[in-house]
């Protein structure tokens, strides 16, 4: 029987999560590659043999999306092309499907609901309709909340296997800080694996979720999905929490799969209250009912606090923002900014005249980030482009609003300042109220979602 060709378009995360779940032992499919966009450095690497499984001995090639779509679709007579990434806006994956068509492919939007992996335990998850609307500080509350309750919770994160070797990021653990060096991990690992360590919990992940599944539940009562960009779970969701953001309101129904997670939740929270207009407000609460009328809608602050005001009242200082929720989030600004300006900074300085390496590239790519500085760190000379980047900048004081230290990563050559940002309720019921009615109707035999 001939295999039907299969090409999976993705950005290193959920691609290679739908391939382990739906493809790899699937006799009928010949997966000839994947594509890679949005993350930089994952292109000309292959998924390796150890992890494709025995249908594939030699791996699956990465190519490049924008370079090799149309090219690998004719020469490797690909029959179907399975759109596998997440934070689009549905003009692009439209696009990307014309692409695949005129190449002459079928172009295939997966059942991601297909793809999730059933657990023995209760899971609860957290996701977003964006990039940055702040799922991982919901997470860590739900988190802390779980352990002082003494029960045990093990956070699983959302891929991000940036690393050279695949294979070794297979499971992670993350527990101590040396885990981080162990795992060589990368800025925008240790922005989501770093805040847990901090505050004493313990999160996974890596590229295998069934085997990291199967190790979290080895130490856990309740597993804690801890979302990336606006995708959906990978495991089977006992109670469905997704964060919305009022700055970007009108985003719930125009990018892929945010507004599945809207349809599929059991709680949406309007996050950022204490910063967003109030028109906004009403505008995304509105819009969220009509998705998901079943859903109970709450809202909540993201609060900042610093540690010295003194480095940015009066002072002209350069923003530092967390990467993801500033490019293709397209968030103009971040925890930093929202310091600075509450703080009364006398300016806040423009990076772009300072840009190093391939932050140049980063500023041309995602031509709407505002005058702050995304804490880009794929890879070690991306980390330096940062150092130099900063250190170049005429002002002040450096501002840091990413959630990790970062000073603990560069040298600074001028005095910093890190942001910090948690989850506060607003108003009755509260997420805590939420989270312990599901605890209380799990304990009881209860499924506690929908």
């Amino acid at each position: 029987m001939k295999r039907k060709k299969v090409l999976i378009i993705g950005a290193a995360g959920r691609d290679f999560h739908n391939f382990n779940v739906i493809y790899r032992d699937d006799p009928a499919c010949e997966v000839v590659g994947f594509t890679a966009a949005q993350i930089p450095g994952i292109v000309g690497r292959t998924y390796p043999p150890e992890l494709a499984g025995r249908l594939y001995p030699e791996g699956i090639q990465i190519y490049d999306e924008d370079q090799d779509l149309e090219r690998i679709i004719r020469e490797k007579d690909v029959d179907e092309a399975v759109f596998s990434y997440s934070d689009v806006p549905y003009e692009q994956v439209m696009s990307i499907g014309s692409r695949v068509n005129a190449a002459g492919a079928a172009f295939v939007i997966p059942d991601l609901l297909r793809a999730q992996i059933p657990s023995s335990k209760p899971v609860i998850s957290v996701c977003a309709v964006r990039t940055g609307c702040g799922k991982s500080q919901t997470s860590r509350l739900i988190a802390r909340l779980l352990r002082d309750k003494g029960r045990k919770v093990a956070a699983i994160r959302h891929p991000m296997p940036y690393g050279a070797r695949l294979l070794d990021q297979k499971v992670q653990r993350f527990a101590e800080y040396p885990d981080l060096e162990k795992h060589n991990c990368t800025i925008e690992e240790m922005e989501e694996y770093e805040p847990y360590i901090e505050n004493g919990l313990v999160i996974f992940a890596g590229v295998d979720y069934a085997a990291i599944l199967a190790e979290a539940e080895k130490e856990a009562e309740i597993i804690l999905w801890d979302g990336g960009n606006n995708d959906l779970p990978f495991y089977k969701s006992s109670f469905h929490i997704v964060v919305a953001d009022p700055h970007r309101s009108g985003h719930e129904s125009r990018y892929y799969p945010g507004e599945l997670n809207v349809r599929l939740a059991n709680v949406l929270i309007i996050n950022k209250v204490d910063t967003a207009d109030k028109a906004e407000i009403r505008k995304l609460s509105e819009n969220l009912g009509r998705l998901n009328g079943s859903a109970t809608i709450i809202q909540a602050e993201s609060p900042v606090t610093v540690e010295d005001a003194s480095l940015i009242k009066g002072k002209r200082v350069l923003c530092v923002e967390d990467g993801p929720t500033t490019t293709h989030g397209e968030m103009k600004f971040g925890a930093a900014e929202v310091a600075a300006r509450k703080l009364g900074a006398a300016e806040i300085v423009d990076p772009r005249p300072y840009l190093k390496g391939s932050l140049k590239q980063t500023f041309k790519k995602y031509q709407g980030i505002g005058k702050i500085l995304p804490a880009m760190g794929y890879s070690k000379a991306q980390i330096k482009d940062l150092e130099a980047t900063i250190n170049a900048a005429d002002c002040d004081s450096v501002v840091i609003g990413t959630p990790i230290d970062l000073v603990r990563i560069i040298k600074v050559n001028k005095p910093a300042v890190r942001v910090r940002y948690h989850y506060a309720d607003k108003g009755k019921p509260g997420l805590v109220d939420l989270v312990e009615k599901f605890l209380d109707s799990a304990a009881r035999g209860g499924k506690g979602g929908k």
